[in-house]
């Protein structure tokens, strides 16, 4: 976290930080990971990687610095085993209604 002395933290800037492959001590952060969060950090744009959080919202309760994303996309609700089957057989209709229209062709 970074903050501006001498000014009350009215926003807080987040950057979720991800570099596409495992780090660790044989793999470390460096350079070329750091390229977009040193060039975003001095505009503070907001993206699916980054977003302002405003202090006025944090909970006074627990002081919880980790709020979600609310850039990130939403992953669409899991289906149940009964509506996956369902498409199954009527992807499966209708793969037998084109294999027979086919079938006519020759």
């Amino acid at each position: 976290m970074f903050f501006q002395k001498g000014e009350p933290t009215k926003n807080i800037w987040y950057y979720q930080l991800d570099a596409g492959r495992n780090m660790g001590k044989t793999n470390p952060l460096n350079d070329t990971d750091m390229e977009e969060f040193v060039a975003m950090s001095k505009t503070q744009t907001e993206t699916e990687k980054s977003w302002l959080f405003n202090v006025n919202d944090l909970d006074e309760n627990t002081l919880d610095l980790s709020p979600k994303n609310p850039n990130t996309p939403e992953e669409a609700p899991l289906r149940s085993p009964r509506e996956i089957l369902e498409e199954m057989e009527n992807l499966d209709k209708e793969t037998i209604k084109i294999i027979n229209q086919i079938k006519e062709l020759i």
